[in-house]
């Protein structure tokens, strides 16, 4: 398929890169006298970072994760059979480091009574940098400048020494198991990778309780557990001390994705296939509900948010969530988050559903079904709100189990009312880790005989030859008599569905702006899509 539209050259550069302008201004370093100090260049002046690389390790891949501060080298033991994250950043003289450890201390204060500090932390950072040098009386050249530029700014405005697998867009998790313990991530490439960042006591103790202030929230010894929100949204789990964490502090970031998957990424992994995407396009464009169920890391959220795509433009959107994970291009779109207070303000995902209900939402995107507000959910359901969310469950019947025992507690009935029911895996094919979504079912109702809830397999994965299969619809069944299409209209709408996005994946169209335009456009004038798609390839094949 045609390469993805996502630049990766803005988010490799990171927001240092806003203070070169900065640097192509006079810097002070000698009191009452200045030089000249040029932008960097990387042609002209001496490189911030090196590497040899490993010894008994082969390189894989370098790239850069915050241009030109910090690089990634990926590496392979061969001994071990096992890949390295090597993260390579500025090396400091003793000179540059004994500055860095009184710049630390010195600029600390002066930043904290800035008024320009959250407008614009690069150049307040650089200015104060500037004016501590000055009063030092130390003259430095533009590389050791940006040297330590970067590390107050890693310090002060970025993630301390994860800052680097924050900036890297191939992470997905960052994990901390303890003191003195390597830091693991979650690679979309390599899967689980051991790093060569570690922590010390007193380093990891403190910097928990950043992370934790950072949030908005509080964490000690006598509350040594927390799971809250970064500003950037992603998720983090907290635990300080040794009490709950015997191995020391320990923490779990599960990273925001600022530019949502859309279903063409999905394709682009394999999650999906056509016809199972042009089927479910139908069925959220008919107001059909859908659970996505699976385990950890399995994909679910990913998946919802990136089916809530197809929901018709006009239509009133309300998600509500405990951590800000959906991110929709909808302009009738009101999002909701949970409060935790710990008190009778808290503001829990029940209180949101049952607002919700009031703001009359045609459809109702929930991040995670785990308690009361299950039944609400289904109560929305039962009185024609199309409504998705997901759980964590393995199997079409262990969510059936968990919905109807403790503690969530939904009749029977109620569950009858749902439609569709995904169930994704992350799962290892071909000696990698892939997500697939294992099956998806059709919710039949009760079964008049056995009292049981039927239900059939729209359609499934096989792991032999990773293929979708698909079996007999009945919704298709209904859908179709909904509209008062014939049979063959049907399969046509289906067809044009599956044209369309095969031609968007074929052109790499995975920036969620520009896919969400797309299926508008089909919804306003399907006729002028299908005639330009029929064009594109007309082209093509002349060409």
């Amino acid at each position: 398929m045609a390469g993805s539209d996502r630049g990766n050259d803005d988010r490799s550069r990171g927001p240092l890169s806003s203070a070169k302008g900065w640097l192509t201004r006079t810097v002070r370093v000698i009191t009452g006298s200045s030089v000249d100090v040029a932008d960097y260049d990387p042609s002209e002046h001496d490189p911030l970072v090196s590497f040899d690389g490993l010894a008994g390790m082969d390189e894989v891949e370098r790239y850069w994760v915050n241009a030109p501060f910090a690089f990634v080298s990926i590496n392979h033991d061969p001994e071990e059979n096992e890949h390295r994250y090597h993260v390579v950043e500025p090396t400091l003289d003793e000179l540059e480091r004994d500055l860095l450890e009184r710049l630390f201390e010195d600029i600390r204060t002066p930043l904290l009574y800035r008024e320009d500090v959250e407008d614009d932390p690069e150049t307040a950072l650089a200015e104060e940098l500037e004016a501590r040098l000055e009063e030092y009386g130390v003259v430095v050249d533009v590389e050791s400048f940006y040297r330590l530029f970067y590390y107050l700014y890693r310090q002060f405005r970025g993630y301390g020494k994860i800052d680097p697998l924050m900036h890297d867009p191939a992470i997905e998790d960052v994990s901390c198991d303890g003191i003195g313990l390597p830091i693991f991530v979650y690679h979309e490439g390599y899967t689980d990778i051991e790093t060569n960042i570690t922590f010390e006591k007193r380093e990891l103790h403190n910097f928990v309780i950043q992370l934790a202030q950072r949030s908005g929230r509080h964490i000690s010894v006598s509350d040594p557990v927390v799971s809250t929100t970064l500003p950037d949204g992603s998720r983090i789990e907290l635990a300080l001390g040794e009490e709950v964490t015997p191995r020391g502090s320990a923490f779990t970031i599960r990273k925001y994705a600022e530019e949502p998957f859309t279903p063409v990424d999905l394709l682009e992994f394999g999650t999906v296939d056509l016809d199972m995407l042009a089927f479910l396009w139908l069925a959220i464009e008919s107001n059909r509900s859908l659970i996505f169920a699976g385990g950890t890391a399995a994909g679910k959220t990913t998946s919802m948010n990136a089916m809530s795509m197809f929901i018709p433009p006009r239509s009133k959107v309300l998600t509500i969530e405990d951590t800000r994970e959906l991110s929709l291009y909808h302009d009738n779109w009101l999002s909701s988050v949970t409060r935790e207070r710990f008190d009778e303000d808290d503001i829990t995902m029940y209180d949101l559903l049952r607002s919700a209900l009031r703001h009359r939402p045609e459809y109702i995107v929930v991040g995670e079904v785990r308690g009361e507000e299950a039944v609400t959910l289904f109560q929305a359901m039962n009185t024609g709100h199309t409504t998705y969310s997901t759980m964590h469950a393995d199997s079409v019947q262990t969510v059936i189990n968990r919905l109807e025992n403790e503690p969530i507690n939904v009749p029977r009935p109620m569950v009858a009312s749902l439609d569709l029911l995904c169930v994704q895996v992350l799962t290892r094919h071909n000696d990698k880790r892939v997500r697939r979504i294992k099956t998806l079912a059709e919710i039949e109702g009760i079964d008049q005989r056995t009292g049981e809830l039927d239900y059939s397999n729209a359609f499934s994965w096989n792991a032999d030859d990773d293929t979708f299969r698909q079996r007999n619809s009945e919704l298709l069944d209904e859908i179709q008599t909904d509209r008062g299409w014939s049979r063959s209209e049907l399969q046509q709408e289906l067809r044009d569905r599956r044209a369309v996005l095969e031609h968007l994946w074929e052109d790499g169209v995975t920036d969620y702006r520009r896919f969400t335009a797309w299926i508008n456009r089909y919804y306003a004038d399907k006729p002028a899509v299908m005639d330009q798609i029929q064009t594109s390839e007309t082209t093509a094949v002349t060409d």
